[in-house]
């Protein structure tokens, strides 16, 4: 200690002669200072406990001139200079700090992070005590993880100079194994019971160790060969002859499992043996390769994967109980709970294993006690660790004194209360318990156990001014409550209240308070009954009046504006049909100042030269010379007759029988629509396709009068299993195009039949991403979601054409896996678009409102506005021929308008005879 105590202080004298050194030597200084300073305050600590205060130099073989050199180096290194400033302001805002953890400790005992944060300080200052007292304080409230038990446990290991320090390490290493199966911790375990080999039951303790960590996480492929090969070298170090016989039995143990480096180890006993391997050995050698390479999938995908893995130890945990080994899957569990503690979902499925399978009593109850330890905020762990500690018989706790029991109840749902506020309320500014439910139950063992209804109905009255007096059903509890418990005064008293203040089922209420005073009550609380629910029901009712009042006037204000917004874009659409229609030359004003009132009934010049070019007159030439441009350059147009046309319109048309829709068939035949309507001949094209799913009968496509392809048609099989088969090529791409398949059903004897086989509700395993790339192919994106769980299915959403929306749906195998996704993928950004990812839950779907009379509240009948098939039109035209349209009688003559039309045109109108279909025909092409 003197050689290091003068080393150290000669630093400063050497650093002035050589000047000032690099910023990274100065950290490699400090540093070193800093470990000098802990180590010192250890060993001083260390010894004070040890030997007590009697101490003296001259007992430790310290001669008189080694502790003066020590006190001149300490007082050299202790003499003020540029480090040991800096130090002091370090050490000083360690201090600080450690109070502040303090405070917040004592405010919230249950931040974690906090714990952590104190604990490395008060190390780094070299406080063991209080070291150990918030070690201790944390370890009683949260199970530690690998490397803080590892860190406390080479603190205690440094320290422990005795027996009962001995002890008291293997204590800690006994409370180390109970939080998480971790074979590095009881490797150590192993290995520090073997320096204790010489006290008393040493060996036996070595071996128990071992024996306990073999059947803990012997079994571990990748982490279990350390522990084997530690317990083998302990045992090949006891030279005795009797001994060789444990360590063939460890190697034929070992051999018998699947671990990796398999080879290896069998090499090892090969060239240890004196004898040949037996061949019961080596026969359960090569049955443990063979289970290692079913079971090298999975430990690859671990190895390859980051942490917490939770979809990889997931497959693992399922290929392990469809073999069903207890051992295997407990330890396969206790793996992924390592990595995955605070997934509640994790401890369930744990635990529900365990309460089913295996039902063992210390493992059940000691896997619950954790589970709720991890995840102390899930109610189900709670209630599965109740019900498994009655389902084995645990014996509670037994109090002699029965008001002493009481009191400590009253105090428990105090403290329920204080923390749902403190905790809950205040922090987070939600309501842990809505509606009350520990009060509520509080109160019904106040009225029923402890027949003190005074303390219940404080309860109550509490509980209504938590902003539960608007609802009936916590009014009719408190009423039942009374009923039970009570008496008919307060009865009548509570529903009083209740009459005044329920807001959502107010005449629910008022019913029961009338049966009650009709059974019970006088006539005088019958009156006075009647009186209060008629005033409240009134009132309750002009309140709902005025608020369908004032709904009605938002929802009319939302129409009109719609309607404002339909009107500017048709006025715009029309002005903007206007400036196409012109020609390239504006008229004249003169030419436009010649027109005279009335002239507007005569054809437009476009109209005219429209008509003329459509519809030549007998005996013209086909070729027609038009104007086509400013520059005055004519074009010839061929130009055909209407009856040249319509013999054209029939070629298109199949030569095939028109057939009647047979309903009779739906089972054997399907409806495909989303064609694209260029197809040429689509029966041909289309029946190869269909005939792979069996064979086809008819193909019917649908054409419109001109001809032309209407992109749908029907498919008739000869089998209703191959109808069922070619529902499968939905959205099957055609030309380019997605082809819709679908059942054929009539939807007006089925109009609740739809289409549309994708769920419209939540579904947790299903994922929704939106702001995908145009660009990304279902290949790309499934590789993407594949690191985060096994996809069942994926599908870009497209539109009917056939192209990428950016959308896309995404299930996996369950809830875990689409949840583990959601946060790991949600703002990934995928060629350069930042991609949103929810779980899958569409939004309602509008329904239609029914073509029912309306009554506004107050007013008058309203009938609905009726509309076409396919809503409100966008130009309002009538179809009606002119020659056909009458007049209205009453429609008064606008200023400056045209004439009216002569009484006799009007009867002749009015007279006029029925028309066919052929004469409307021939009055349309002015035959």
């Amino acid at each position: 200690m003197a050689t290091a105590a003068a080393t150290s202080a000669s630093e400063p004298e050497a650093e002035s002669k050589a000047g000032p050194k690099a910023d990274g030597e100065e950290d490699e200084v400090k540093a070193a200072r800093t470990r000098r300073k802990v180590l010192s305050r250890a060993v001083a600590a260390a010894t004070y406990k040890t030997v007590g205060p009697g101490w003296d130099q001259q007992e430790e073989g310290v001669s008189e001139s080694d502790g003066d050199e020590y006190a001149m180096a300490s007082s050299a290194e202790s003499s003020p200079g540029e480090y040991e400033w800096e130090y002091d302001e370090e050490e000083e805002k360690n201090q600080l700090e450690i109070e502040r953890l303090e405070e917040q400790l004592s405010i919230n005992v249950y931040d974690y992070n906090c714990h952590v944060d104190l604990i490395r300080l008060l190390r780094l200052e070299g406080e063991l005590t209080k070291v150990r007292m918030a070690r201790q304080k944390m370890s009683e409230i949260f199970p530690l993880t690998e490397e803080l038990w590892l860190e406390w446990l080479h603190d205690e290991i440094s320290m422990a100079q005795d027996g009962l320090d001995r002890e008291h390490v293997y204590d800690l290493f006994e409370k180390a194994v109970k939080d998480y199966i971790c074979p590095n911790i009881w490797l150590e375990y192993g290995q520090y019971s073997v320096g204790g080999i010489g006290q008393k039951g040493g060996l036996e303790k070595v071996r128990s160790v071992f024996e306990r960590a073999l059947s803990s996480v012997g079994l571990h492929m990748t982490k279990g060969l350390a522990l084997w090969e530690a317990y083998r070298e302990f045992e090949s170090a006891i030279v005795e002859a009797a001994r060789l016989e444990k360590v063939h039995s460890l190697f034929r143990r070992q051999l018998a499992i699947p671990l990796y480096d398999m080879e290896a180890t069998f090499a090892e006993y090969e060239e240890w043996s004196e004898d040949p391997v037996p061949e019961s050995v080596i026969q359960n050698y090569n049955k443990a390769l063979q289970q290692l390479e079913k079971y090298k999938p999975y430990e690859e995908a671990l190895l390859q994967a980051e942490a917490p893995r939770l979809s990889e130890y997931q497959a693992y945990i399922d290929f392990e109980m469809k073999i069903g080994d207890p051992a295997r899957i407990q330890l396969i569990f206790e793996r992924a709970l390592v990595e995955n503690c605070l997934v509640p979902d994790l401890w369930i499925r744990y635990s529900q294993y365990l309460d089913r399978q295996l039902k063992v009593k210390d493992l059940v109850l000691s896997v619950h006690n954790r589970a709720v330890r991890n995840c102390p905020w899930t109610v189900a762990l709670w209630s599965r660790y109740l019900l498994a500690m009655e389902r084995h018989g645990v014996d509670h706790q037994v109090i002699s004194d029965s008001s002493k029991e009481l009191e400590e109840l009253r105090a428990a749902f105090t403290r329920a209360l204080e923390y749902l506020k403190q905790e809950v309320e205040e922090r987070f500014n939600e309501s842990g318990d809505p509606s009350c439910v520990i009060m509520q139950n509080w109160a019904r063992i106040e009225a029923r156990l402890c027949n003190n209804m005074q303390k219940a109905r404080e309860l109550w009255d509490s509980i209504m001014t938590r902003g539960n007096a608007k609802y009936a059903n916590m009014w009719l509890e408190y009423y039942n409550l009374e009923r039970a418990h009570g008496d008919t005064q307060h009865c009548r008293k509570a529903l009083h209240r209740a009459v005044q203040c329920t807001s959502d089922y107010p005449e629910h209420v008022c019913e029961v308070l009338l049966t009650m005073e009709r059974t019970e009550g006088s006539l005088e609380d019958w009156d006075t009954a009647v009186q209060k629910t008629e005033t409240r029901l009134a009132r309750v009712n002009e309140q709902r009046m005025k608020a369908a009042e004032k709904e009605a006037a938002l929802v009319q204000q939302e129409e009109e504006k719609a309607e404002q917004r339909k009107r500017a874009r048709a006025e715009k659409k029309a002005l903007k049909k206007k400036k196409k229609t012109r020609g390239p030359e504006k008229r004249g004003a003169d030419e436009d100042n010649e027109k005279e009132w009335g002239d507007d009934e005569e054809e437009q010049p476009s109209k005219r030269r429209r008509v003329e070019n459509s519809i030549p007159a007998a005996g013209e030439t086909q070729n027609i010379e038009v104007a086509a441009g400013p520059a005055g350059k004519c074009a010839t147009v061929d130009v055909e007759p209407p009856s040249k046309q319509k013999e054209k319109a029939a070629s298109l048309k199949r030569d095939m029988p028109k057939v009647l829709h047979d309903s009779s068939k739906d089972s054997i035949t399907v409806f495909v629509s989303n064609l694209p309507y260029s197809m040429q001949e689509p029966d041909v094209k289309l029946r190869p396709l269909f005939e792979a799913c069996g064979e086809v009968v008819q193909i019917r496509p649908i054409f419109s009068n001109r001809g032309d392809f209407r992109g749908y048609c029907y498919v008739e099989f000869k089998e209703e299993k191959s109808a069922l088969q070619a529902l499968e090529m939905d959205r099957k791409s055609v030309e380019g195009r997605p082809m819709f398949v679908s059942p054929c059903v009539d939807k007006s004897k089925n109009p609740d039949f739809k289409v549309f086989r994708y769920s419209t509700s939540l579904e947790k395993h299903k994922l929704f991403i939106s702001g995908l790339p145009f660009s990304c192919t279902k290949e790309e994106l499934e590789e993407i979601c594949k690191a985060h769980g096994t996809v069942k299915d994926l599908r870009l959403v497209t539109n009917r054409a056939g192209k990428p929306k950016g959308l896309a749906y995404v299930e996996y195998e369950n809830e875990s896996q689409a949840s583990q996704a959601v946060m790991k993928m949600d703002g990934m950004t995928i060629k350069e678009n930042v991609i949103k990812v929810a779980i899958s839950n569409p939004p309602q779907r509008k329904v239609p409102e029914k073509p029912e009379t309306r009554k506004a509240p107050g007013g008058p009948m309203l009938l609905p506005q009726t509309y076409g098939a396919r809503g409100k039109g966008r130009t309002q035209l009538s179809l009606l021929p002119r020659a056909l349209q009458r007049p209205s009688a009453a429609a008064p003559q606008a200023e400056n308008g045209p004439a009216a039309a002569p009484a006799v045109a009007a009867s002749a109108a009015t007279e006029a005879p029925k028309m066919s279909n052929a004469d409307f025909a021939k009055l349309f092409l002015r035959k």
